[in-house]
């Protein structure tokens, strides 16, 4: 990263946190920040676990250092999100999981707000993160789509069965 004159210069360690962030943002599928103000210590450690038995990683991270993260990565439209308490949660695996996740636990806390997202590679606000958590998860998805294929199969093995059964 090049420094300009006058500017001041980031401390390694500093540098190094924004490189981990960097790394995990761009293998994450999709991103929610939320303002994690009020909770306590109790309800936070439930809300880590939430996170992580649904494979969502929650990290409270510096809002400068997502700042500089986001401008190196070419992520705009996330700086104005970026002012008191930020905790980041990151999906792998599931675009809509860390939206998903933190909108359940914003309900049940009640003190949690979702600020804004990232997925499909572009910035989310708050109603557009909010739409994307009632979407369901990828396991639910494909059962229902299971279900669907299967649909015609099982009324064509019925209809055959009452056939069957007329005749005997």
């Amino acid at each position: 990263m090049n420094q300009k004159q006058g500017a001041k210069k980031i401390p390694e360690s500093k540098l190094e946190a924004v490189a981990e962030i960097k790394e995990k943002i761009g293998k994450a599928a999709g991103l929610a920040l939320v303002d994690y103000k009020g909770l306590s210590v109790a309800q936070d450690t439930e809300l880590r676990n939430e996170m992580r038995k649904n494979k969502v990683e929650y990290k409270v991270v510096k809002n400068k250092l997502l700042r500089i993260a986001f401008r190196d990565l070419g992520i705009d439209g996330l700086d104005g999100f970026l002012e008191g308490p930020t905790a980041v949660a990151l999906s792998y695996d599931d675009a809509v999981a860390a939206a998903r996740v933190s909108a359940q636990n914003i309900a049940k806390f009640n003190k949690l707000s979702l600020k804004a997202g990232y997925a499909e590679g572009r910035a989310l606000n708050t109603d557009e993160v909010v739409a994307l958590s009632k979407i369901p998860g990828r396991d639910v998805l494909i059962a229902m789509l299971l279900g669907m294929l299967t649909m015609p199969v099982r009324g064509l093995a019925v209809a055959m069965s009452k056939i069957a059964e007329g005749k005997s």
